[in-house]
Parts: structure tokens; sequence; C-alpha cells
């Protein structure tokens, strides 16, 4: 069993702060929705939870089979989509995912890597550098990248930014298969995928977590 738990986080950047006094629980088989303004520290908190960034106060818990940890010290629970990951337009969609399974000290496995691919609607584009790729493909690579380890904690930011219609319905279904088989925590200004979270944390003054 795993969890996250935030207790009287707060972040300030050169002094100004972002939010403070953010509380809240998520666990396994949960799915938590981040939203509010532009600026009210949505993407940085999920940097904060996943040890990206640090805490100017209060704890980031994670509890993995009844052991506390801080996020820096399992760092393969996670996995990241955001607009600023950055992705090496130089290589193909497989040598990307190749290069993310090492740093994770994964075995570089094609087959898996073009399965993964077909799942997000990339098959046939796999030896394609990443760089011929639109924005929406660039976004999809990104899942396949976060989904290699199987993270039991899934982060996104905006989850269907950039997407069509196709490629949003294949984000709902990584969605929904993860907040079967672990967490969700994510990042968005849209009402719709809002609902999709258990519960609702909204950044503001103060923030408040409310249940769907």
């Amino acid at each position: 069993m795993i969890s996250v738990e935030l207790r009287g986080v707060g972040k300030s950047f050169n002094r100004r702060p972002i939010f403070a006094d953010v509380n809240a629980v998520v666990r396994e088989g949960c799915a938590l929705a981040i939203t509010g303004a532009n600026g009210s520290g949505k993407s940085t908190l999920l940097r904060l939870i996943c040890g990206l960034l640090v805490p100017s106060r209060g704890v980031v818990e994670i509890t993995v089979d009844g052991h506390k940890h801080y996020p820096t010290d399992v760092r393969n629970c996670f996995g990241l989509v955001a607009p600023d990951v950055s992705l090496y337009g130089e290589l193909t969609a497989l040598e990307n995912m190749g290069f993310f399974a090492r740093v994770r000290g994964l075995p570089a496995r094609n087959d898996e890597f073009a399965a993964l691919l077909a799942r997000l609607g990339l098959a046939d584009r796999g030896h394609d550098e990443v760089r011929t790729y639109s924005s929406g493909m660039c976004h999809r690579l990104k899942y396949a990248c976060a989904l290699l380890h199987h993270p039991p904690i899934l982060l996104l930011d905006e989850p269907s930014t950039n997407l069509d219609e196709e490629g949003i319905a294949i984000v709902y279904q990584v969605i929904a298969e993860q907040k079967q088989r672990g967490i969700l925590v994510f990042a968005t200004n849209d009402p719709r995928e809002a609902e999709l979270g258990d519960q609702v944390l909204r950044l503001g003054q103060p923030a408040q977590v409310g249940q769907m």
C-alpha cells in the first residue's frame, strides 16, 4: 500500500509566498485533482510531491507498505508528465524511451516500448525522430516515458494539453487505469478533468480539499 500526505506545506520564491498551509492525504486507488487560478502554484505543488522542489515549510511524506519516506528517497515511485518535461528531438521515440529506461535502471526492451507506444496511438512512429512530431504527439510520448516503470504514483500537469479527441480519450483511459492500481495526482484548469478526481484541492486563500 502507498499514500501521499501533505502537512502544512507552503512554498515561497524570493520571499514571495506561492501557497501556504496545504494539507491533503491521497491513498492508493484514489485521484487528487489540483485546481486554482494561473500562478496559484499547481505545477509547483506537483514538483514538491515528487521531490523536484523542496517545501519552504511543512512536510511531504510518502508511505510505502507502512514505511514513511521523503519524496527524494523513493523517486522510482513517481511518473511525471508535464509541459516542461524535455524530450530529445534528435532521437527517435524508441531511443528516448531507452534513455529514460536506463536513467531508471531498467533494461531497454524495444518490444515493451513498442507496445506502450501502440497503447498511446504512436504505433507506427517509434523509429521517427521526435523533432518530426507534432506537439500532441510529443505529449503522448511523454506519457510513454512516464509509464515505463509502471509508477505507483502518477503526476500529470495539464493532462490533455495539445491533444485531439483521440488523444484525450487515450489519456482518460490511462487515468482510469492508474486510479485502479495506484495514486493519481493531476493539476488542471479544466472543470471536466477536475471531475475525474476523487478529491479536489483548490489552491487559493486558503487552500481547501473537497470531495467530488
